[in-house]
């Protein structure tokens, strides 16, 4: 079946229902995008078919967290291209709102606050980042909200209920991932965050939306990230210390790299995990985060660990 674009929440709402009306479905499932999709989203998208009845995915670069005018500019706008690919996974519907359509009012004079769990990493480098993102994501989640209920005596209505509802996000961003589970339980939201687990290329690099400005010597030195998170992996796993100060060494040795930072951390909080970095064997459950800017391209990425 073609994928439908819709570009107005009301026209989002009205075929969201229809969809899910036509197919008795009974549950609906919303792929939050900025477009310039690549193999990552599809595997987000593809998951969300495999488990919902309707799919929408949205396609929408959000001006709010973008600290620098010149990003936003350059920010990739491949829409053909993300159509072409979200129909290939199945996805019913597409949403491409204007910036107009979102925020009707110009910018919003009340936002989401990140709070502390902002603060810190990404936040610290981008302030102001994640507030934006978690603005646009809980308008997001309300747009594809499913609008109505099932048709009485359908399977699994409960003579009218709503769908099921999830959302689906990378664990690549894994700061913004963690940021969307406090904010949907603190606030109630009724959706549930499904997290998909980063894709990479096959030398190891987290595929990303910026990688395409990387030059051929830019994204071999690119590498040394995916390499350093892998080593503190297979330490964890082998029950070892995490020996964190060699892993930045490597890190810090790759001259075309400028690390920001780089540690391990509580996958809740987000709060380092001393102990477990230097001589103490690994136990439990961590979270390894790196960010660093190779050439003019700023990267992220991490690797859940266990013992």
């Amino acid at each position: 079946m073609p994928i439908q674009l819709v570009t107005t929440v009301a026209g989002l709402k009205a075929e969201s229902d229809r969809l899910l009306t036509a197919k008795q479905g009974v549950s609906q499932g919303l792929v939050p995008t900025m477009g310039a999709l690549h193999e990552g989203h599809a595997t987000l998208a593809r998951t969300a078919v495999e488990q919902n009845d309707v799919v929408v995915a949205s396609i929408f670069v959000n001006p709010l967290q973008f600290g620098d005018a010149v990003d936003l500019d350059r920010y990739p706008r491949t829409l053909d291209a993300d159509l072409a690919l979200l129909e290939e996974q199945g996805v019913d519907l597409a949403f491409a709102p204007s910036v107009e359509e979102v925020y009707p009012g110009g910018e919003p004079l009340v936002r989401i606050t990140s709070g502390r769990l902002g603060d810190k990493w990404e936040g610290a480098s981008r302030p102001g980042h994640f507030d934006g993102a978690l603005t646009v994501v809980a308008k997001l989640l309300h747009y594809g909200m499913p609008a109505a209920g099932l048709p009485a005596g359908s399977a699994g209505s409960g003579g009218g209920s709503l769908p099921a509802y999830r959302a689906y996000f990378g664990q690549k961003d894994a700061q913004q991932l963690a940021l969307v589970r406090r904010m949907v339980a603190d606030l109630n939201f009724p959706v549930e965050i499904v997290g998909v687990p980063t894709v990479r290329a096959e030398d190891g690099l987290a595929l990303s939306s910026r990688n395409r400005f990387l030059s051929e010597a830019e994204r071999d030195a690119a590498l040394v990230l995916s390499r350093a998170l892998r080593l503190l992996e297979e330490r964890a796993k082998a029950h070892e210390p995490l020996g964190i100060d060699s892993a930045l060494a490597m890190v810090e040795s790759q001259p075309l790299v400028e690390l920001d930072y780089f540690d391990v951390v509580d996958p809740g909080t987000l709060e380092p995990l001393a102990e477990n970095c230097r001589e103490t064997p690994f136990r439990g459950e961590g979270l390894a985060l790196i960010a660093a800017k190779v050439g003019p391209v700023r990267l992220i990425d991490n690797v859940p660990l266990s013992s």
